[in-house]
């Protein structure tokens, strides 16, 4: 049986101890493993083994590295106040797992034997659990094999994995001496000055900025790294939406601390363009800045707003009782729409859910691509309008809500449209993208939209004044599966395992890491357990989760943590995607609260 004993650093015993105890139990069966569970001092720190894998094709061991302050001497103007310490701990992370890269041997025997790993991110800074600063010491939380040939225990090749290696990774990645301090503080500014912008946005009446020089394309379509600058087009503002923005320090290889680019404004704004001009590519830069990124990814110029969330069509999702008569009206033989479930929602029924839902959650800003979306949720034009008369079409179209969301609720909205001009009469802002440099051309699309007057007629038969509340019922959130109380797993960064049932994030764009599907899936479990009470809005219920979680840190939520045992695989979601996961949750139960 796999160890479950803590390890704590007051009664660690000397790394020589570890030694002898792995070459004692060499060749001996993998159960001997379980003895090596405790904390050892090592030159710089503390190495603490604190769970121990049942075999070798086991989950991998749970192994800290702990290095006193004193000793790792990191500059403390890099990690005091919460933006600063995400950022340099997110940096060391990596330096770890380039050390790993460096030092370790690699696979030692079956399974997952002789393996290392740490949770390090890619392309976006995201708080998470793989390395944790304080004032006393700095960890870093590893996934470690320990080497086994079939269950028999290699324990030589263990001590050196353990005794030598580890420390050597150590020194080599937690040690500021050891560091390329000058890489790691641009690192942290680079992250600082991206939140900086971001808290601008909302004094200015913007929702998201594009600075100049950014590289929005991807190198492919399975990659989020940026294209090679040599075959990207830099962006540049158009001057009639360019505005200037002050940083802290000057972001890496400039002088001044400040920045140009494209403000988008709050209110209605259209992305138009010919196809493979570069519409799709801006927008799906804008959903992805509202995560911070590293230097040299091409999108550290752009941010959005914190609560801009991407909404698209999702044929076959789960509804639970959410009030869709904004969008959708009495349907077929008198079925109403203001307490709405289903198990296998159309595309346009799908898409007013969310749209509905993002905003239960405090979204603040809607991005939506007609080539995501239900054609006919975004627009009826007259034509159709004329053959099939209002009375036997129950979807009022986004194009006639999309205004009422900015005026009444003051939500933004950007949409990627090609395909329909109707959506000039009610935009504010239009940006052309032509060579994949954006044009403003709002006054353009006015005049042609006086100059060609539609004749579509607006399809609202009542004015939307409130969205209606509901409140998620705790005993409808059983992450139980089998024996065990707590089963929940991110098979991917798309699917998660929330005891029997599976939650289908595909259409979820905004999770960008599988150790945030990971984390959404803990919080839905303590949201449950800790502020579900069958009367309490979602909205409220996420409030306190956020506020919990800023209290206690993302470790709080692994509900086997014990003493100092670690999670180190936790990235830090959003509340709109735990939202998200919520609402695709297949047993969830919902009260609505008229």
């Amino acid at each position: 049986m796999a160890s479950e004993q803590p390890a704590g650093g007051a009664n660690a015993l000397p790394i020589q101890q570890l030694r002898a105890l792995l070459e004692r139990i060499d060749g001996r069966g993998y159960g001997a493993y379980k003895e090596i569970a405790g904390s050892y001092a090592f030159e710089h720190g503390l190495l603490a083994i604190d769970h121990v894998q049942g075999d070798p094709f086991a989950a991998p061991s749970k192994v800290r590295l702990r290095v006193p302050m004193e000793q790792a001497a990191l500059p403390p103007d890099l990690w005091h106040g919460r933006t600063r310490r995400i950022a340099l701990e997110d940096w060391l992370a990596r330096q770890v797992q380039a050390a790993i890269r460096r030092v370790a041997q690699g696979r030692r025997g079956s399974g997952k034997s002789g393996l290392i790993g740490i949770d390090a991110g890619g392309q976006t800074v995201l708080e998470r659990t793989a390395v944790r600063i304080t004032a006393a010491w700095v960890e870093a939380r590893l996934d470690v094999g320990l080497p086994a040939q079939g269950r028999t225990v290699l324990g030589r090749q263990a001590a050196a994995l353990l005794c030598e290696e580890l420390p050597l990774i150590a020194r080599q990645s937690l040690l500021w001496r050891s560091l390329d301090a000058a890489a790691g503080r641009a690192f942290v500014i680079c992250v600082e000055n991206q939140e900086h912008l971001r808290a601008q946005l909302d004094a200015l009446g913007l929702v998201a900025f594009v600075g100049d020089g950014a590289i929005l394309p991807r190198a492919s379509g399975v990659s989020d790294r940026p294209l090679p600058r040599a075959q990207a087009v830099p962006f540049r503002a158009p001057d009639a939406l360019r505005v200037t923005l002050e940083l802290p320090q000057p972001m890496p290889g400039q002088r001044e601390p400040r920045i140009s680019g494209m403000g988008i404004p709050r209110g209605v704004t259209l992305i138009v363009g010919g196809g493979y001009h570069g519409k799709s590519t801006l927008l799906r830069a804008l959903e992805r800045a509202v995560y911070a990124h590293i230097p040299g990814d091409g999108r550290e110029l752009v941010v959005s707003s914190a609560r801009a969330v991407k909404v698209r069509a999702e044929d076959g999702r789960r509804i639970a009782r959410v009030d869709l008569s904004p969008f959708i009206g009495t349907l077929p033989f008198g079925q109403p729409t203001d307490d709405f479930s289903t198990e296998n929602a159309s595309g346009s029924t799908s898409q007013a859910a969310t749209i509905i839902e993002a905003l239960e959650a405090g979204a603040q800003v809607l991005l939506i691509d007609e080539d995501t979306s239900a054609t006919n949720f975004m627009v009826r034009d007259a034509r159709m309008q004329a053959l099939v008369r209002k009375e036997h079409e129950p979807i009022t179209p986004l194009i006639d809500r999309v205004r009422e969301l900015y005026v009444s609720f003051g939500v933004s909205t950007i949409l990627v449209m090609g395909g329909s001009g109707d959506y000039f009469d009610v935009a504010d802002t239009v940006i052309m993208l032509r060579d994949y440099q954006p044009v403003e051309v709002t006054a353009q699309a006015r005049a042609i939209a006086t100059a060609y007057p539609t004749q579509r007629r607006r399809e609202v038969a009542a004015p939307w004044t409130r969205i209606t509340p509901r409140a998620p019922q705790p005993e409808s959130f059983d992450a139980s599966r089998g024996r065990r109380e707590v089963k929940i797993d991110a098979r991917a960064r798309d699917l998660l395992l929330y005891g029997d049932e599976p939650i289908d994030l595909r259409a979820v764009e905004q999770v960008v890491d599988r150790s945030q599907t990971r984390a959404i899936g803990y919080a839905l479990h303590a949201a449950s357990t800790r502020f579900m009470d069958g009367q309490t809005p979602l909205s409220a219920v996420l409030d306190s989760l956020e506020a919990w979680l800023d209290r206690q840190g993302l470790d709080a939520l692994d509900p086997f943590r014990r003493d100092e045992r670690h999670p180190g695989n936790f990235a830090r979601p959003r509340r709109h995607e735990i939202a998200a996961a919520i609402n695709r949750l297949r047993t969830v139960r919902m009260r609505l609260l008229r």
